[in-house]
């Protein structure tokens, strides 16, 4: 009996050996029916391995380019452990290559080659295959029209585990003369200063910037790492160099990195200037809160020893007594003055730029009490109040895309006291309206006609109902009622249509 079943066993593997694959899938069902029945548990694997392989045949041969069904492919084999067959399944893989070149089709591909050489490193043990699997990958890419940082920097740790330090910089040389990145140049980089080498980081720094003038936290780097080094001189001629250049991706980003180096460094007189060439660049309200409270603010001191604690003194101007904390206050007072009338000169529509910058001098002022009396910081705050615009609701049209008005929409607006001055209809107008009021509500309680419904029906007939002979009195009326206010100290407000900020 033991016989006849070792017979059926090599009927059915010779017949799966012969056959082609699209006919034996039944078969392959019948052999698994027989292992499970008359096996043993190392054969009945074997059978569902190879039942498994043979479904992974099938995709791969449907489809070359399924990179997918290969990953799965090497997986079942590696659980296998056997490497002759990992390998094979690994060269077939990497044979298909992708069907043009555009990155977007080799992303997949290239983990082929990266997840080969890994095994050779680590399962194989094989260094020097997974040496000749990272060059036959990077002969492969077509590193004209796109590469892969990755599969460069990987080859060059390869060779830094197996202490081949002058291989590993030639292959990074390679791909920076062949295809520089952003991520090859700060790799490298990190590399050299792990080692430190600071003579080969900053030549790759110069290369670097190069060959990409306008990657700001480049220029950032190269002079965080020669502040770094106690170099402030080199440092300040790279933040020169780097605000120079006629194009930036991050501006803001170098100017306030080159502020907190001199603010670092203690000199006010350089960050003075420093915000004063922004400010010829840009009247962006951030730089001039920025460049405020720069002024109300004391310079950090440099750390020192214990020993010197006790006879450590701040530099002149920069300590907490009375006449020093005035003094910065007036340079910061200056800065919010020129900040606000530069913005409203520049650019009128920029009201909510304006009111942010009044609130923060508003706010400024306040704090002023520790050196100041109580009497003087009231009168401060109240000069700015009175800079303070009124915030009025409008109405303004709601357009489609084919420029039809669709509706009309409520917004706020700012109005300063200079524009309320130059614009004597708006309180003319405030003032019909509110005759207006008044006169319908005699007439309504003359007729015995509630007074709120009253006031609600005003509102409709204003425009409808009423003659030339109404506007004109209501004119007249308000004319005389201008007349009246400017003699009064202050001006009325509509409790309707304004609200005080």
């Amino acid at each position: 009996m033991v016989k006849e079943i070792d017979r059926a066993r090599a009927i059915y593997k010779y017949a799966l050996d012969h056959l082609p694959k699209a006919a034996a899938q039944q078969l392959y069902t019948r052999f698994v029916a027989f292992e499970k029945q008359h096996g043993s548990r190392e054969g009945i694997e074997d059978v569902v391995l190879s039942k498994r392989r043979f479904t992974y045949e099938q995709e791969i041969a449907d489809n070359p380019l399924n990179y997918d069904a290969w990953f799965d492919y090497i997986k079942l084999e590696e659980s296998t452990g056997n490497h002759d067959k990992i390998r094979d399944v690994y060269e077939r893989a990497v044979a298909n290559l992708p069907p043009g070149n555009e990155k977007r089709f080799w992303r997949r591909y290239i983990y082929l080659w990266i997840k080969y050489a890994l095994f050779e490193e680590l399962d194989a043990q094989d260094g020097d295959k997974a040496r000749e699997v990272y060059r036959a990958a990077l002969k492969i890419v077509p590193h004209a029209s796109f590469t892969f940082a990755k599969l460069w920097l990987l080859a060059a740790k390869l060779e830094i585990r197996t202490k081949r330090l002058p291989a590993a910089r030639k292959i990074l040389g390679l791909a920076l003369g062949t295809c520089p990145k952003d991520k090859l140049f700060r790799e490298y980089i990190q590399l050299e200063l792990t080692l430190g080498n600071i003579d080969r980081c900053r030549a790759l720094y110069e290369k670097y910037l190069e060959w990409n003038p306008a990657n700001a936290q480049a220029w950032l780097k190269y002079a965080e790492l020669e502040v770094l080094l106690a170099e402030s001189g080199r440092a300040r001629a790279l933040y020169e160099l780097a605000i120079s250049q006629p194009v930036l991706d991050m501006p803001e980003a170098l100017w306030k990195a080159y502020i907190d180096f001199e603010i670092a460094q203690g000199n006010r007189d350089r960050v003075r200037v420093l915000y004063d060439r922004l400010l010829d660049r840009t009247k962006h309200v951030k730089v001039w809160l920025s460049f405020a409270r720069f002024e109300a603010e004391p310079l950090p001191q440099p750390e020192q020893a214990e020993d010197d604690q006790a006879d450590r003194r701040p530099p002149p101007g920069e300590g907490n007594s009375t006449a020093e904390l005035a003094a910065r206050a007036a340079h910061a007072r200056s800065v919010y003055q020129r900040g606000f009338d530069t913005i409203r000169q520049s650019s009128p529509d920029a009201k909510e730029e304006a009111v942010m910058l009044l609130e923060a001098w508003r706010d400024f002022e306040a704090k002023c009490s520790e050196f100041r009396r109580r009497d003087e910081v009231a009168a401060a705050v109240a000069a700015v109040e009175k800079k303070m615009p009124k915030r009025i609701k409008r109405k303004r049209p709601i357009s489609s895309e084919d420029g039809s008005i669709m509706g009309m929409e409520e917004y706020y607006d700012y109005v300063f006291p200079e524009e309320a001055g130059a614009a004597p209809n708006l309180k003319l107008l405030e003032a019909a309206m509110r005759w207006k009021r008044q006169k319908i509500m005699q007439k309504n309680d003359e007729s015995g006609i509630d007074s709120a419904a009253a006031a609600a029906a005003a509102g409709d007939s204003n425009a409808a109902q009423q003659g030339r002979d109404d506007e004109q009195q209501a004119a007249d009326a308000a004319a005389g009622e201008q007349q009246q206010q400017q003699q009064r100290p202050e001006q009325q407000e509509d409790d309707q249509q304004y609200d005080d900020n």
